[in-house]
């Protein structure tokens, strides 16, 4: 036994020796002799990664204006509230105040007043007046509407941030889960 551990570590520092074949160095071109390079075209898909997706009926998701309302409010499993209340008609955010307080690591507050609106289409979004990296996304995906949150930890107290998730609600009743 011994013997192969001995075999084997110097064919190992044998193969760790070996000369490593070296990359070619690059030519350099002058300036006036480079021609530009075509755009390049938009990936093709191997036949059979699209013979799969033929099978699965999936089709895009429409780009049109979010229409929700909802006055929900939520308790999961391990304890997590959340409380809503949202109201966007035709893409343009009129009501949106959410808290979502997660048991033992704080609350988030979320209210529009602190916000402006910086896009509609394709998604609803908000931006913080104060704090520039925060934004509020808000889309509708089959009967289900969704509103995440991206880089907003001093909208919440202490690590609560860390822990938030995204808020889904059902359309068109509004309800929260």
């Amino acid at each position: 036994m011994m013997r192969r551990l001995w075999v084997g570590a110097a064919i190992s520092l044998l193969a760790a020796c070996a000369p490593v074949e070296r990359a070619p160095a690059p030519v350099l071109v002058p300036a006036e002799k480079v021609e530009e390079a075509p755009l390049a075209e938009s990936p093709k898909f191997k036949s059979d990664t699209l013979r799969y997706l033929s099978k699965r009926m999936i089709k895009p998701q429409p780009t049109r204006p979010l229409n929700v309302r909802s006055n929900c409010s939520h308790k999961d499993d391990i304890g997590t509230v959340t409380k809503l209340d949202l109201l966007v008609k035709d893409a343009e955010v009129k009501t949106f105040s959410a808290q979502v307080t997660m048991k033992g690591y704080g609350t988030c507050r979320f209210n529009l007043k602190d916000f402006e609106q910086a896009e509609k289409l394709p998604q609803a979004l908000l931006k913080h007046k104060s704090e520039t990296a925060c934004s509020v996304r808000m889309w509708e995906q089959g009967s289900k509407v969704t509103i995440a949150f991206n880089s907003c930890p001093k909208s919440c107290d202490g690590d609560a941030f860390s822990y938030l998730w995204p808020i889904m609600l059902e359309n068109p009743s509004g309800r929260c889960f």
